[in-house]
């Protein structure tokens, strides 16, 4: 795939790049290594001042650099205005509270003591060089989680962007530049996907972090076993959206057309089967597909565009198999379910109508696979029991949202549901003081708080003996 800027309103080729040369990308991994030697003995002091600079010129950016999403990948520019507030919001959360996630931790007095230790403490260390493997759908964000707690962590970061945002991937590099981080502390790397192999073996690469696909998820974690190196995946989702008898149905019905349809549906923590009690679920099923098919579809620029196009050509064409196989075998599409045919702008573009199918059996490939775009499934069940089983039938666990004002049901969804996440009476989402991530073909690792601090630090231990009498 090449690197390059396409337009998916329109189709057409902004700008396209060259690929690092050999000795280029040699030269920025030594840049990493000589980087890393130096911002690992830096102060917590120096490193918040540092991020929260970069944080300062990212709000001042705001504006520019959502448009440029927005060209890049298609989400809503309002939509892409709100992710870098959130990278704001994320990076100044770190610059203030790194330092006290990190802090040595020490044992009881007595457990030293049995350790035959006068002293002991755990202390952590940056592991070093960290290779990021990121995504297109949220270009600022994804990144944006993993380097502010690697850089306050003292480790430094490069980053391998998708192909199809290298101006997002372009501007991250500048704007920790322009915030003061020494060169190489952190670097974008415009490579192609078949050269990351040999990034993630090179020994002054010391761990590695992807956000992605399945496949890509399989193939970086296996690389990164066998040089044993450490990885943290977050892979796609299939996040249920159950509603139960005492949920409030409208809240509940508004909230799931956002679930569905946040970033044109191409989000791996969006909701994407709507698992409904019989008891309510024709009227949730009625209101739910009217607010789908009310949305508007159109130019991402447009303030009054509700969903925006896909990101590529292939994405939409991927979309468009999971349907046409679930119609094919009985869904029924209670609307959308195709491209849309006018105005004749949209049809230049990677534009799919929000659909909901119901009638969803085990035998469909969107029964089991990743929808990315804005398609939900419909689920009916008869009680908590069905509810679950249906929740938890997919090889994916990253989060799951539960509308139920029962307290039972809730203790039995936390105890019993497979995801990394449960909200309530609410849509997922993620804050950077809560652990994210997932579970089963979803990955492993959290990302975010405490958790995602210290996935990429040295957990070491520091023991002191007893001195000898002089």
């Amino acid at each position: 795939m090449p690197i390059a800027t396409v337009n998916p309103a329109n189709g057409e080729t902004l700008k396209t790049f060259d690929e690092l040369t050999p000795e280029e990308l040699e030269r920025r991994l030594s840049n990493a290594e000589a980087a890393f030697r130096r911002h690992r003995t830096t102060s917590f002091t120096v490193r918040s001042r540092l991020l929260t600079r970069a944080a300062d010129l990212l709000e001042a950016d705001q504006d520019d650099i959502a448009r440029t999403m927005t060209t890049e990948m298609g989400k809503p520019l309002a939509a892409a205005r709100a992710e870098a507030a959130k990278c704001v919001k994320a990076m100044r959360w770190y610059a203030g509270n790194a330092e006290a996630l990190l802090a040595d931790e020490r044992p009881p007095e007595a457990e030293v003591k049995d350790a035959g230790a006068t002293l002991a403490r755990v202390h952590y260390r940056p592991l070093g060089v960290i290779l990021a493997v990121m995504p297109w759908n949220f270009p600022l964000w994804q990144v944006v989680r993993f380097a502010a707690p690697a850089l306050m962590a003292g480790n430094v970061g490069l980053l391998k962007h998708a192909s199809n945002v290298p101006q997002t991937a372009l501007y991250l590099e500048d704007l920790f530049r322009r915030a003061g981080y020494p060169e190489g502390c952190f670097q974008t790397l415009l490579i192609a996907s078949r050269t990351v192999e040999g990034v993630l073996r090179d020994p002054r690469v010391a761990a590695a972090t992807l956000t992605g696909s399945e496949p890509a998820g399989r193939s970086v974690a296996a690389v990164a076993g066998d040089e044993v190196k450490k990885t943290v995946l977050e892979l796609g989702g299939s996040d249920p959206y159950v509603v139960m008898p005492s949920a409030d149905l409208e809240r509940a019905a508004r909230t799931a057309v956002t679930a569905r349809v946040q970033n044109n549906g191409q989000s791996c923590i969006a909701a994407k089967r709507f698992i409904v009690h019989t008891d309510v679920y024709d009227a949730f099923s009625e209101r739910f597909t009217a607010l789908m098919a009310a949305l508007t579809v159109g130019d991402p620029m447009a303030a009054t565009t509700d969903v925006g196009p896909l990101a590529t050509r292939q994405g939409r064409a991927d979309l468009e198999e999971l349907v046409d196989d679930a119609v094919d075998q009985g869904a029924t599409a209670l609307c959308g379910g195709r491209r849309p045919a006018e105005p004749a702008e949209l049809t230049r573009g990677w534009y799919y109508e929000p659909t909901v199918l119901a009638g969803i059996t085990a035998a469909m490939r969107i029964h089991r696979e990743e929808a990315f775009g804005p398609v939900a499934t419909l689920y009916r069940v008869r009680d908590l029991d069905e509810a679950v089983a249906v929740a938890n039938d997919s090889p994916f666990g990253l989060s799951s949202n539960v509308w139920t004002r029962d307290v039972e049901e809730q203790r039995r969804f936390v105890r019993d549901v497979e995801a990394g996440g449960v909200f309530f009476n609410g849509m997922t989402a993620s804050h950077p003081a809560l652990p994210f991530g997932g579970v089963k073909r979803s990955g492993y690792g959290r990302e975010l708080s405490g958790h995602g601090i210290r996935e990429f630090c040295n957990v070491t231990t520091v023991w002191h003996g007893a001195e000898p009498d002089s």
